[in-house]
């Protein structure tokens, strides 16, 4: 904001100056002291298109970021019925995107009421116009992208951190139509692993394996048995085929391997392996995903503690997912609202190890576009679901549902 006032500063005073340099062009024959005037005049617009040129050409990063505010009602929490439901402060958050010469940036960072984390924060570089390198904490390259969802909660993959998953490495994108290719080598998690210098090792955005989780130890305890991800390498590639701008298909594998390490030496090691379709026609949108993911620990464990946002849960050693949404897109001229996207999404988890029952969610909802506003208005029906009051490791005979609204501003 400032650069702009000072841009805009400059300009005025740029416009004032030709101004005067007009007016006085009549009488700069015949006044040496005005001809004097208007030289100098020039030279100084000169200065000054030449500072404003600099500014321009040195300002590659563009500051941005969102607030976010809900409200939910659960059926699932006493106090939350007796209240009618609560409205919080959700997330602040900082956005730098843009380029310095020829290197890439961006960058996230997010405040919650119960923490702030990093999102993402990565450089990178365009060998050519089909492909690109980045270096840091990005996003994962797995199964349908950028999201395997519509609604605000994501899929249930995203509790077992297998959608929107953000590790630490270095990623190469092959985009040339049709093909798009992903390899990465991830060297740990966002954190720096399980020894790295955070005092909050659940204080995270997305999902990750923090620990084994033996017999007896409580679903949201803090592991006794602490590991985290290393030297996982993520490969994905993806065909569309298109017919027409609004018409096409794209099918997809996904695959990841890698090495679990809890500080001393190797524990166990950590793969997943995915088939996803995503097809467009007019305003429909859907997409289709099915997952497999394994934690080969040599304990023998058949549970696994995860992390994110400030507390710890529980999920299956292994399990089988599946995922169907489907979304319509509308457009629409409703005072500043410009677009209205329904949709469904569901998602389902199972053949759990540890005899673990099924988890489920089912997502009906809206989302409303109007200018730079963005909300969701979900329906949550679900059963064993991290958020839909039950745990990825519950057994839960009951259905929990909650109604959510969360809106955001974008700027």
């Amino acid at each position: 904001m400032k650069q702009k006032n000072k841009i805009a500063s400059r300009m005025t005073v740029m416009g004032v100056l030709a101004t005067a340099a007009i007016q006085g062009a009549a009488f700069a024959q015949t006044d040496p002291a005005v001809m004097q005037e208007l030289d100098a005049l020039k030279q100084r617009v000169q200065e000054l298109e030449r500072e404003s040129g600099s500014d321009e050409s040195t300002s590659g990063i563009k500051i941005g970021g969102a607030v976010r505010f809900q409200y939910s009602y659960e059926d699932y929490s006493a106090g939350n019925r007796d209240r009618g439901g609560d409205f919080d402060f959700d997330t602040f958050r900082l956005n730098l995107d843009g380029s310095i010469g020829d290197v890439l940036l961006s960058a996230e960072y997010r405040w919650y009421q119960y923490m702030d984390v990093i999102h993402h924060a990565w450089v990178g570089y365009d060998f050519s116009d089909t492909t690109q390198a980045q270096l840091g904490i990005h996003q994962v390259p797995f199964g349908v992208l950028p999201y395997n969802s519509h609604s605000y909660f994501f899929s249930s993959n995203y509790y077992v951190g297998l959608e929107d998953d953000y590790d630490m490495g270095i990623k190469v994108i092959f985009d040339n139509a049709p093909w798009n290719l992903q390899l990465a080598l991830y060297k740990n998690d966002e954190q720096g692993g399980v020894d790295g210098y955070v005092s909050d090792r659940s204080a995270r955005y997305s999902y990750d394996p923090v620990g084994s989780r033996p017999a007896g130890e409580g679903i949201f305890a803090q592991p006794a048995n602490a590991f985290g991800e290393t030297n996982t390498v993520n490969a994905r590639a993806a065909y569309t085929f298109a017919r027409g701008e609004d018409r096409s298909l794209e099918l997809g594998v996904s695959g990841q391997y890698g090495d679990l390490h809890d500080g001393a030496g190797s524990v166990g090691s950590n793969s997943a392996y995915a088939v996803h379709a995503v097809g467009n026609h007019g305003r429909w949108n859907v997409q289709l995903q099915a997952t497999r993911y394994e934690y080969d620990l040599d304990s023998g464990a058949q549970q696994v503690a995860v992390g994110a946002y400030a507390f710890f849960d529980t999920i299956a050693a292994r399990a089988t997912t599946y995922t169907a949404n489907a979304a319509y897109t509308l457009p629409v001229s409703l005072g500043p609202v410009s677009a209205l996207t329904f949709y469904n999404n569901y998602s389902v988890i199972t053949s759990k190890s540890a005899s673990l029952e099924d988890t489920w969610m089912n997502v009906l909802g809206m989302a409303v576009s109007a200018g730079g506003v963005y909300a969701y208005f979900d329906y949550v029906m679900a059963r064993n679901q991290p958020f839909i009051g039950g745990s990825m490791a519950g057994n839960a005979a009951d259905t929990n549902s909650r109604f959510n609204i969360n809106v955001g501003y974008y700027f």
